[in-house]
């Protein structure tokens, strides 16, 4: 089949709409990365070199198989915030895992591809009445909670909901922590448990989330050891607890310290010891970036360049691409270490390196792809450079600030997936 690639807004339609033929279909032992440098010798010929992402789809079936190697015990339940694409969406759906959705924009498009909401945890500790209500119609019945309010707008608008505590978590180590916005302190859980009971509502576990880049695996330990405390008093109080959901934070990018591997054995040596197998705990996870980072690669144009003689003679580059942190660079921006692109031009490899700020195409001077400078050949107007590991947070995350239009998007597949797909319902 041919790998001409064509509109990629035939791509972004409603579930409804997905067509497999508007996937590029990957010929045995051909990559991705051909794909790439094949739409990049497209455009160059052309003056119109804009940004584009290629996104294999054929990864999410193997970060979905390493993560449940890996986890036997864990159940995983895609955080959709961090790649909403109808394409990833299905495959993860035919794939089997369940969803972790944080508003109602995010279950009707989980719903709308024909998942049961046995499989959807709403994930999201502070809600809108509104989408309570939406949850309750549909038959969405995990929710998450971490305060008496929250339990107060259940209670009217949801009460056979199965709830779950979110857990506030140490993780100040963490890229992006997050337990300053969400999560209950450990002594406040027995006093919110019994809330929940007089209320009349069921609380059936504990969840946290040790942020968005996890640094350290002993957060996740100390978090599980906690939540077993919490199962004790939730049944000290009448709730029946049988489901652990141990978040997100696993690292999605190759070379990640620490490796996802470590974090694992990390996490089923706690699971072993306070939650062994046989006591009747579901177990259950929120990956988004594990999932999703390694899929896509994204692919930008120098638009322009200045050199700059900086003190003492040393020359500093300023790269301006076609792409940026308003479009599909926004997270990286909280990357601890910047991630070096790959040059797609010819050099000799003894060519000087240069510190080089790398812009985006906006007039604002604070639209830069990383906060530190990165080392590059001299390059020219009209080369390209190649950003693997751009699957999480990017598309999501863009806008059209100053009228720059996000990245286009298309899609590749192997046979045997695209097999799965045919055959799925």
């Amino acid at each position: 089949m041919s790998t001409t690639l064509g509109d990629p807004k035939e791509n972004r339609g409603p579930p409804g709409s997905l067509l497999l033929k508007d996937i590029i279909t990957l010929r045995p032992g051909q990559s991705a990365r051909e794909v790439v440098l094949k739409k990049i010798q497209e455009l160059s010929d052309s003056d119109h070199r804009d940004p584009f992402m290629v996104t294999d789809l054929g990864v999410l079936a193997s970060r979905h198989q390493a993560f449940c190697q890996a986890l036997p015990r864990v159940s995983p339940f895609y955080a959709v915030k961090c790649n909403s694409s109808p394409w990833v969406l299905r495959v993860l759906a035919t794939l089997g895992t369940g969803f972790d959705c944080a508003s109602q924009v995010e279950l009707e498009q989980v719903l709308g591809l024909g998942v049961a909401p046995s499989r959807i945890i709403y994930a999201h500790p502070c809600k809108p009445v509104s989408s309570i209500r939406y949850a309750a119609c549909l038959g969405v019945q995990l929710l998450t909670f971490d305060s008496e309010e929250e339990l107060t707008k259940v209670a009217q608008h949801h009460p056979g909901a199965r709830l779950v505590l979110r857990l506030w978590t140490e993780d100040s180590k963490s890229i992006c922590p997050l337990s300053t916005k969400f999560g209950a302190r450990l002594e406040m859980c027995e006093h919110l448990l019994q809330s929940a009971q007089d209320l009349g509502l069921a609380v059936v576990g504990v969840s946290f989330h040790v942020g968005s880049g996890c640094q350290t695996p002993h957060d996740f330990t100390k978090a599980i050891t906690d939540c077993h405390r919490v199962f004790e008093m939730g049944r000290g109080v009448g709730h029946d607890m049988s489901l652990l959901d141990i978040g997100g934070g696993f690292p999605g990018m190759e070379g990640s310290e620490p490796e996802f591997e470590e974090m694992a054995r990390a996490i089923n040596a706690a699971l072993a010891q306070d939650f062994p197998e046989g006591t009747g705990v579901e177990v259950i996870a929120e990956p988004g970036s594990f999932y999703a980072a390694s899929v896509c690669m994204a692919a930008v144009n120098i638009i322009a360049k200045k050199a700059v003689l900086e003190p003492g003679g040393h020359q500093k580059l300023l790269y301006y691409l076609n792409e940026g942190h308003y479009g599909s660079f926004r997270h990286v921006i909280r990357d601890l270490v910047p991630r070096m692109p790959i040059v797609v031009k010819k050099l000799s490899s003894k060519l000087p390196l240069f510190p080089c700020t790398l812009y985006g195409p906006t007039c604002d001077a604070m639209d830069k792809l990383f906060k530190e400078e990165v080392l590059l050949p001299e390059l020219d107007v009209g080369d390209w450079l190649i950003f693997p590991s751009m699957g999480a947070y990017s598309s999501v995350m863009s806008s059209t600030f100053n009228g720059f239009l996000p990245a286009s998007i298309y899609y590749t597949i192997g046979p045997e997936l695209r097999s799965l797909l045919e055959a799925a319902p």
